[in-house]
């Protein structure tokens, strides 16, 4: 197994445009991931998987992150590296964007509804990479997404990011519905601890002065 990542910018600048580029190659999947943490929620995503891609577009678009995702992987097995690595190569993507935290909220969390769904979740970009789940979902598949693999993408992702990550699924039947609200809710977390505050401004938002 080989792996790469190239980075384009970081956001050591409290003034600097919060972008990053990263490549993972593995021998079972190619992918290049694209983020501007400062963006307008644009989406170009390719994984091959319909329903996921539908996923990673809420989380640009509610997260008002542009994010271009393009996986090649070994989809004629199943879906389980393709989910779990794009995971996986967003946190690291995440990670270099944020740079080192300075003047950002660090907290944040969001309560999305859809229906008769409802969803909290709430993240800490604390450094320690850590993930509570609890998703009951009502059907074992989504078109042609595994809803295991929803546990197998915030893994990846937190592992990376150095998030920690708390996703709880409160209400809901429909199993489409339950994922997409979490995700929604996901990108609203990731959008206010984003969020620069004037008033901490080039501070670390830490007594630890370190995350």
């Amino acid at each position: 197994m080989t792996s790469s990542a190239l980075v384009t910018s970081t956001a050591s600048d409290p003034a600097a445009d919060r972008i990053a580029e990263v490549s993972r190659n593995t021998a079972e999947t190619r992918i290049t991931v694209r983020i501007n943490l400062d963006g307008t929620g644009q989406a170009k995503l390719h994984t091959g998987i319909g329903f996921f891609d539908h996923m990673l577009e809420q989380i640009a678009r509610h997260g008002l992150i542009d994010l271009d995702i393009d996986c090649a992987g070994d989809l004629h097995i199943d879906g389980h590296h393709t989910v779990e690595d794009v995971g996986i190569t967003l946190g690291q993507a995440f990670a270099r964007a944020v740079g080192d935290k300075k003047g950002i909220n660090r907290y944040g969390h969001a309560y999305v509804p859809l229906d008769e769904a409802l969803s909290r979740v709430v993240v800490d970009f604390s450094g320690r990479p850590g993930l509570h789940l609890h998703i009951p979902f009502t059907a074992g598949s989504i078109g042609g997404f595994d809803t295991q693999l929803t546990y197998e993408f915030f893994q990846g992702f937190v592992n990376h990011a150095g998030v920690t990550l708390h996703i709880d699924n409160l209400k809901g039947i429909n199993a489409h519905h339950q994922c997409e609200t979490v995700f929604k809710a996901f990108a609203r977390a990731l959008r206010s601890a984003l969020t620069r505050d004037p008033r901490a401004a080039g501070t670390i938002p830490s007594t630890k002065g370190s995350l």
